[in-house]
């Protein structure tokens, strides 16, 4: 059998971004969450039983337990980075032992299979130099060297408006809000301001934000009302980070959600083989706070009529398509975001591994393929603590409420290392939504007579 060899590079998929971050604690910051967000993506790979999974952070052997019992996964090694520098890639190629292990699981056959969170540049590079060492390396989620250019593309802003912009007379159905592509920070706070003035509301997007950061909401009152003031108040924004001089600038017209579709911000992800067929994992409803910022998902039939669903499964599948024209292959997703008209708008696609991909892969391995309909799934990855908890602490706390095999309901913790931050990512499985709600409900209320170390 040939073993699967997991880079958890998150911080690799916007590194060009995080770079860029002007306070050297927010980009330390930064980083560091990514890497305690990790160990989330043993998840992600609950299929995979033969496993390698390379992470700079450690993973104890409490919560590779309490992950494998629930998984039944046995053949798992983790291996973490000596170093830590954000680039965990070239943080491999610097450690030997990493390198050895990976040569080692190759074995006789000198054949292994390699998948990261995203197609960096520091991946292929890393790919290439496993094959220089005469190793015969799989890449099933990755596009050839010459066809990379479309992860950096079609993942950031300006590379989805230009699809949206190019297709409009092929796919009607793929909308976008208003907006226009800028370069600059002067001529960015000039445009946002009269959008603002206009539409009673703007959103500015660089590039390829990373959860939250990057993107600026201005809803009605936000803002002076007066232009000149308007304009200053933003552009002493943009000139607070670095990267908003750096990349291109999305300014769009604000669009009020209509909550009750989706949350107000669906979902879609699908997986391109490397035949170039394109799969529908599921569609969602995303769970974002009031500045953005992706907190997790609902997960069922019933979060979307079927005539929504069926118009964003049918963009997506459109998207996908000259995705693999592009030559990519590998997970990707398109947000949406209805508007209170009901009116659908793509606002981005993530050409990678997602936030929720975890989800959907313990999803259907507990509950098979009909898993949207035979459990009601939510997850968040940013729950806040009250104090801080050591797994063993949090799982006796919650003990009530853990998932079960045998009911099949209750709350897994999907990461061991966010509790650092005092931050709970957990996914929630429940036979129907009251009952997932109260779950979390229940959650609240056995955290809330915890305000002291047990």
């Amino acid at each position: 059998m040939t073993t699967t060899v997991y880079i958890a590079n998150l911080s690799e998929d916007v590194w060009p971004f995080i770079s860029a971050i002007s306070d050297p604690s927010a980009r330390a910051a930064e980083i560091e969450e990514n890497a305690n967000l990790a160990d989330r993506d043993l998840f992600a790979l609950t299929p995979e039983d033969h496993l390698i999974f390379i992470t700079p952070k450690h993973v104890t052997p409490e919560f590779l337990n309490y992950y494998q019992t629930l998984t039944k996964n046995r053949h798992v090694q983790v291996l973490v980075t000596k170093q830590h520098s954000g680039t965990i890639c070239q943080d491999i190629l610097a450690d030997t032992d990493i390198m050895a292990a990976i040569v080692a699981a190759a074995n006789s056959s000198r054949r292994l299979t390699l998948v990261a969170y995203a197609t960096s540049p520091q991946f292929l590079h890393l790919v290439q130099v496993l094959r220089d060492q005469g190793l015969t390396v799989f890449t099933p989620e990755s596009p050839q060297l010459e066809d990379a250019w479309s992860v950096n593309f079609y993942g950031s802003k300006s590379g989805i408006r230009q699809l949206a912009q190019k297709s409009a007379a092929q796919e009607p159905d793929l909308k976008m809000a208003d907006g226009l592509i800028v370069s600059g920070i002067t001529d960015a706070a000039k445009i946002a301001a009269w959008t603002y003035l206009e539409q009673k509301g703007v959103v500015l997007k660089t590039n390829k934000g990373h959860s939250g950061a990057g993107l600026l909401i201005f809803r009605p009152g936000d803002l002076p009302a007066d232009y000149v003031a308007c304009e200053q108040t933003i552009l002493d924004r943009l000139k607070q980070d670095t990267y908003w001089k750096l990349f291109p600038i999305v300014v769009e017209d604000y669009l009020t959600p209509a909550a009750t579709i989706g949350g107000g911000f669906p979902n879609v992800e699908f997986k391109i083989a490397k035949t170039g067929k394109i799969e529908f994992l599921y569609y969602c409803g995303m769970r974002l706070t009031t500045q953005g910022v992706f907190r997790g998902v609902a997960i069922h039939d019933s979060v979307l009529s079927d005539q929504v669903a069926a118009h964003m499964i049918d963009t997506g599948f459109f998207v996908g398509e000259q995705y693999v024209r592009a030559g990519y292959r590998g997970y990707y997703d398109v947000d949406f975001i209805v508007s209170k008209t009901g009116q659908l708008y793509v606002t981005e696609s993530n050409v990678r591994r997602t936030g929720a991909t975890h989800v959907y892969t313990l999803a259907r391995q507990f509950f098979g393929p009909d898993f949207m309909s035979a459990t009601y799934t939510l997850s968040n990855n940013g729950y806040s603590l009250p104090r801080s908890f050591t797994l063993s602490e949090l799982l006796t706390t919650l003990s009530p409420i853990l998932y079960h095999p045998q009911t099949k309901q209750g709350l897994i913790i999907a990461s061991e290392n966010l509790l650092a931050q005092n931050v709970l990512a957990y996914i929630i499985f429940a036979p129907t939504k009251a009952r997932a709600l109260a779950l979390e409900q229940e959650l609240d209320q056995l955290l809330s007579k915890t305000s002291t170390p047990l």
